[in-house]
């Protein structure tokens, strides 16, 4: 029986245990898409306790204790921190099957050498350790991030963001980690929203452009771009309910607008019209400044409506939407190459339906304008599991490039999620063990060792342009 977590845990083949330890293990990572605080790094924030940092906003562990049916008191209520810990503590030693039961032992050993397993009668023992450990120099938030040999990172920012905290971590040259924004415009592009009036208002005061009209949207957005850019931001992230395509007219955008301003919320058509016309500016605008462009979609949002009037979003009531057509996708990537402005973009699509649709929609528009223009991006949310991660990776090799795969990201609001990139790359190395000992591939690991550490670390750097931290 093979021991739980050891140093070769899903190194099944001796070409898997060479990669993983010879080439992956030590690669720098870039997380190029996360929800981290700027200002929690600035700060550089500490925890009273395993609580704080690994329940208080995860919606995975929320959904995995409701799951068990533990009542809301001890996962967003009232209780104490440490009966919330223990509650999940004797949920996570039945989770077989469930990643999280993974991420949370690696992120035990790495940060807190604990060699052990947490269960509820090991709750206690878990709770002391790592509440000493939280208090002991090194594990602030920046230190979580050093000690996980992260290189880059890139938040998650609204246009009207300030970037007051990047501006301050840039200057500073003793945190050699650099912390990049990332452009999300989704509050400016949905105009369905009650509160998207207010939105333009501020949109307005920030950018010195009053947005009364969708050409005035457009110049207020390139002007925060700018602002955007100046800050070293170089990808877009947006999160779409699928990638539409909906020609219209700018006078019909325009007439759109106009009725949203004066209270007429738009009809299904309407809104598809007017989100298509707004990403095929963002598009030129990223394709002019050479930046990514990150597309998420296949996600149906805050299904248990009381829950989300209570909790608010991103609190664990979202699941998989299969309506993303794939049909559509191409068409908006076919108009943006037409007109000459189509951006290196990825596609990240929650459904798993669409691994071969977007593996065979890249094809349709690489180029030598980069390795992997067009990306399948990493498997996302619930797919980023063991079979979700090895059905991305074999649908890519399958159908494209996967050596110019640009790997893992955390999509995480946690300081202890990195070790899921060492997760990501015991996965890429078993496959590609399984696959030469099965003589898919010849036993070539010289050349498998440069594409395991382009994968984990070298082809995000390339293709995001990524610099080094000046002056550290």
């Amino acid at each position: 029986m093979k021991a739980f977590l050891d140093q070769n845990f899903l190194l099944n083949t001796e070409a898997a245990r060479v990669l993983y330890h010879e080439a992956a293990k030590e690669c720098p990572i870039i997380d190029y898409h996360c929800h981290l605080s700027p200002k929690e790094i600035w700060e550089d924030i500490r925890y009273d306790n395993i609580t704080q940092v690994w329940l208080g906003g995860d919606h995975y562990k929320w959904r995995l204790m409701r799951s068990a049916g533990v009542p809301e008191k001890y996962i967003t209520g009232d209780a104490s921190e440490h009966e919330k810990f223990l509650k999940f503590a004797e949920v996570l030693s039945k989770a077989i099957g469930n990643p999280i039961y993974h991420w949370s032992h690696l992120e035990l050993r790495r940060f807190f050498g604990y060699e052990g397993v947490l269960n509820k009668d090991t709750a206690e023992e878990v709770w002391k350790l790592t509440e000493e450990k939280l208090h002991s120099e090194g594990f602030s938030s920046r230190g979580l991030i050093m000690m996980s040999n992260v290189d880059t990172i890139c938040t998650t920012d609204d246009p009207v963001d300030s970037l007051e905290y990047h501006e301050k971590l840039d200057a500073d040259k003793s945190f050699p980690v650099t912390v990049l924004p990332a452009w999300r415009p989704d509050k400016a592009m949905n105009l369905e929203k009650e509160t998207w009036p207010d939105y333009l208002a501020q949109l307005s005061a920030v950018s010195g452009v009053k947005v009364d009209s969708f050409a005035a949207l457009k110049k207020a957005l390139h002007v925060r771009l700018d602002f955007f850019a100046a800050h070293h931001c170089s990808l877009s992230d947006h999160a779409l309910n699928y990638v539409m395509y909906a020609p219209a007219t700018e006078e019909q955008m325009e007439a759109i607008f106009a009725a949203r301003l004066a209270g007429k919320l738009p009809s299904a058509e309407e809104e598809a019209a007017f989100k298509f016309a707004f990403m095929n500016a963002m598009a030129e605008e990223y394709h002019t400044r050479n930046w990514v462009m990150q597309l998420h979609y296949g996600c149906r949002r805050d299904n248990n409506l009381p829950m989300f009037r209570k909790l608010g979003p991103d609190t664990g009531f979202d699941c998989v939407d299969n309506s993303a057509p794939s049909a559509q996708t191409a068409a908006f990537l076919g108009c943006l190459q037409d007109k000459g402005i189509l951006p290196k973009t990825i596609l990240y699509s929650l459904n798993t339906n669409d691994n071969a649709a977007i593996d065979t929609i890249l094809g349709c528009f690489q180029s030598d304008e980069a390795v992997g223009k067009i990306q399948h991006g990493s498997a996302w949310w619930f797919n980023d599991h063991f079979q979700g991660m090895t059905e991305q990776l074999t649908s890519l090799g399958n159908l494209g490039y996967l050596a110019g795969f640009v790997g893992m990201l955390t999509d995480s609001r946690s300081f202890l999620s990195y070790p899921r990139h060492e997760y990501f790359r015991r996965i890429l190395c078993r496959l590609f063990g399984q696959w030469v000992e099965e003589g898919f591939y010849p036993e070539d690991l010289e050349t498998l060792k440069g594409v395991v550490r382009d994968i984990c670390y070298n082809n995000a750097r390339n293709y995001f342009a990524f610099a080094k931290k000046e002056g550290v």
